[in-house]
């Protein structure tokens, strides 16, 4: 296809076609007549008609259309501005309106509805159509801001000369420049920027040169056109300062019916919010540094909303009584998400005209807050508080409650967070207890799925131990940790606000101990408790050392298991283990090194320690390790039943047999009394000694014989028998000595001993034990007292059992 572009000398209108940034000079040409060019220039007063040598010359060529427009020497052109000529093809194309003009004088650029927008340097427009302006005073060209269509900008004022342009892509079907100029008187300033804001809506607006420096010791401002009926707040996203020697950045509001205008306040401060109407809104330099200037620059939105129905609402949020904590009420997902600022907002205000997205309460106080906010949901709570000992003889007896205050749960806001630091000095541990509800480990097998869990870190001055999440109800009833520990409560949901009532969580401040951590584990009758090392799944640090100690109810037994047969690394320096201890007398412990395979899963009968203790491992090895406790009842062993039964059946009738003798007896004789006979040799001839000792060098003389009536007694006196078993008493002897044993009592008259179940019954007595030993009755009258009867008795007590069994044989 031909072109033909014929400019006048009076429209002062240049046309440029140049090669894209990029393009290839052999893709495509502009052919003159017969003449093949690169590029084409067209001066005013000239017609010039070419042609592409292909057929999408908008993929190689972009076209710059310039008119230039003198205010200063000559009337100017006011009115709509036209984009002209007509009949350009169809390409990239900038037309650009370099307007000169008295600093005495103001020009005014008007747009049309739908006004613009403006947008960060490197942002593209939807439709790819942008404007650009720039302030151009003596020699100086100032930035003032690039902008889409579709916005709240509806004029831009400037002093002195104009560079305006316009971007269409090659496809636009735009035919007006969308503005007409005006003649203003001077503004007295850099420029002022008009933005009409309808409605609730938003806009976004930078500082001129932005992101680099607004010009030094200049003044802009901004005029903020909204309803009566509507409310307006004032939010710095982003912004810095410039060093200054003289005057102070800052920026100041107009606000039409206010008593202190114009209201000043620093960049650093929070912006006035719940304005009611229109506004201006000014920015003011400084006095530069010539050696160190910095770069004042300011990002700012401003939005427009209906008055709040809870504006009025004032909650209380009392911590007055609170110490070292801090409360902050913020969006959903500060501070690592920036809300786009399309998002409706919400704000907190501590008074009616000082609001913001995020606001933080201190301790100490008791403050009146206030929301202008639609949907409440989108609001969240973080709190943090910390507590710290330095001398453990000041803060060891103290308990801590780890519960988040009455003042927090009652607002109408989700609570996110809280956070609680605990500082300790060297040689001072945290203990962390959950006394009723107990703790439940987050892991795999077991996941929480309460309203809120505990997140636990403990950090030392070498290593960070992330020790694991835990919600409430499960088996953990104590943790310990070295110095420094980092407790986040996370909550999911609302449900959290009728949980929160029971929450048992305490901490207290105890000496040296001597892993990185402790558990105390106390699972609950057939529970299944999984518990895994800290760090997971990253590895526990080198050389740290953790420990859990699991309580065994008496009547149950627990099974210990691990997840995995190894503990699948490779030291590098010194030696992993596990180690595996019941606490009974005499329990062996059983230890692996991380060359050896874990223990199999076993029984354990009383509570029990488990040590993990690191090494330093190679390269791309961690130790990580989970195992489980399953609590079940003992069984007892059918066998072990029926011999108790049968043994309680012998019992009673051993019993029942010795209750008759014993009446019989109790008829007829008085019960015996062992009494030492010297004059009885207790010497088998043949046989050798018994005993190495001489009998002064051991207590071979020490010895009582009671007859069976006190032997069985307890058995009579438990089936309810009406005799009463009698007692002797042992009495030192004081006669002579001699070198040989005493003779032991018959076998028949030795008394039966308890055994326990694990010891050994004694082998039967040889024959060499059948030595004799000399009895002797007690006399019919004399008393059942063992010592009155000791004192009372004499020379008849000397005939022997044998020889009184003897006669009463022949007397039969």
């Amino acid at each position: 296809a031909s072109f033909t572009i014929s400019l006048r000398m009076a429209d002062n209108i240049t046309v440029m076609i140049n090669l894209r940034p990029g393009g290839v000079l052999l893709g495509c040409q502009i052919r003159v007549k017969n003449f093949i060019k690169s590029e084409l220039k067209i001066k005013p007063g000239e017609n010039v008609t070419f042609t592409f040598t292909c057929s999408t010359p908008e993929k190689y060529f972009i076209m710059e259309i310039k008119k230039n427009i003198d205010c200063v020497s000559g009337p100017c052109p006011f009115g709509d501005v036209h984009l002209y000529p007509l009949g350009l093809p169809r390409l990239n194309r900038t037309f650009i309106w370099d307007v000169k003009a008295s600093t005495k004088a103001g020009l005014e650029l008007k747009f049309s509805d739908p006004w613009l927008r403006q947008i960060e340097p490197g942002e593209t427009c939807p439709d790819l159509v942008n404007y650009n302006i720039n302030s151009c005073i003596d020699k100086a060209t100032v930035n003032i801001g690039t902008f889409c269509r579709n916005g709240s900008v509806s004029r831009v004022k400037l002093l002195g000369g104009v560079l305006m342009s316009l971007h269409l892509p090659w496809n636009s079907s735009l035919t007006t420049s969308g503005f007409n100029i005006a003649n203003r008187a001077s503004i007295k300033r850099l420029c002022i920027i008009e933005s009409i804001l309808k409605g609730e809506s938003s806009t976004t607006l930078m500082s001129p040169n932005y992101p680099l420096g607004f010009p030094e010791d200049e003044l802009m401002t901004w005029q903020f056109v909204i309803p009566s009926n509507m409310r307006a707040s004032v939010f710095f996203h982003n912004y810095s300062l410039s060093n200054c020697e003289r005057k102070e950045e800052r920026v100041e509001y107009y606000i039409p019916g206010s008593p202190s205008n114009p209201e000043v306040f620093k960049l650093s401060d929070s912006q006035p919010a719940n304005i009611a109407g229109s506004f201006n809104l000014s920015l003011q330099g400084c006095d530069q540094d010539a050696q160190n200037p910095g770069i004042l620059r300011l990002l700012f939105q401003v939005v427009v909303q209906h008055p709040q129905v809870d504006e009025n609402v004032t909650h209380l949020v009392d911590l007055s009584k609170e110490w070292n904590m801090t409360v902050t009420i913020h969006f959903e997902g500060w501070p690592s998400r920036v809300p786009a600022m399309s998002e409706p907002i919400c704000l907190i205000c501590k008074d009616p005209r000082t609001c913001d997205r995020v606001l933080t309460l201190v301790a100490g106080t008791v403050h009146k807050i206030s929301f202008l906010c639609k949907d409440l949901s989108r609001l969240r709570i973080t709190a943090e508080k910390g507590i710290s000992c330095v001398d453990l003889r000041w803060c060891q007896k103290k308990i801590y409650s780890l519960s988040v205050p009455n003042a927090i749960t009652q607002l109408p806001i989700q609570l996110h967070k809280f956070i609680w630091k605990l500082f300790a000095s060297d040689l001072i541990n945290i203990e962390i207890t959950s006394p009723s509800l107990k703790l439940q480990q987050h892991v795999p097998e077991q996941r929480c799925n309460t309203s809120y869990s505990y997140s636990i870190a403990s950090a030392t001055p070498e290593k960070e131990l992330n020790v694991g999440v835990f919600c409430p109800g499960g088996s953990v009833e104590k943790i310990q940790m070295r110095n420094n520990v980092t407790i986040s409560l996370k909550t999911f949901g609302k449900g959290f606000l009728n949980e929160s009532k029971h929450q048992d969580l305490k901490m207290s401040f105890v000496p040296h101990i001597k892993d990185e951590c402790s558990f105390t584990v106390s699972p609950n009758p057939k529970a299944k408790v999984y518990l895994q090392t800290p760090n997971w799944p990253y590895g526990l640090p080198p050389y740290v050392s953790i420990s859990w100690y699991v309580v065994v109810p008496s009547k149950q037994v627990a099974r210990l298991g691990f997840s995995k047969d190894r503990m699948g690394i490779a030291c590098e320096t010194g030696r992993a283990y596990v180690n595996i201890k019941e606490e009974t007398m005499g329990a062996e412990e059983t230890v692996r090194r991380e060359d050896e395979l874990l223990p199999e899963p076993r029984n354990m009968y009383h509570d029990f320690w488990v040590n993990v203790s690191n090494c330093k491992p190679v390269d791309k090895t961690q130790l990580t390790l989970q195992f489980r406790v399953t609590l079940a009842d003992k069984q007892i062993d059918l066998g072990v039943i029926l011999a108790v039964v049968a043994g309680t059946g012998v019992l009673a009738a051993i019993g029942l047999t010795v209750c008759c003798v014993k009446k019989k007896k109790k008829k007829s004789q008085n019960p015996m009394v062992g009494v030492y006979n010297a004059n009885v040799n207790t010497q088998i001839p043949g046989k050798q000694a018994l005993f190495t000792k001489g009998r002064k060098n051991n207590e071979s003389h020490v010895y009582a014989v009671i007859d069976d009536a006190m032997v069985y007694g307890h058995l009579l006196k438990e089936s309810n028998g009406s005799i009463s078993p009698e007692v002797d008493v042992y009495r030192p002897f004081d006669g002579p000595i001699g070198s040989l044993p005493p003779s032991p009592p018959p076998f028949s008259f030795r008394k039966d001993m308890k055994r326990s179940s694990n010891t050994e019954e004694p082998p039967p007595p040889t024959d060499r034990d059948q030595d004799t030993y000399t009895f002797a009755h007690q006399k019919l009258g004399q008393s059942e007292d063992v010592g009155d009867t000791n004192e009372k008795n004499n020379g008849d007590t000397s005939m022997s059992l044998l020889e009184n069994k003897e006669q009463d044989s022949l007397e039969e």
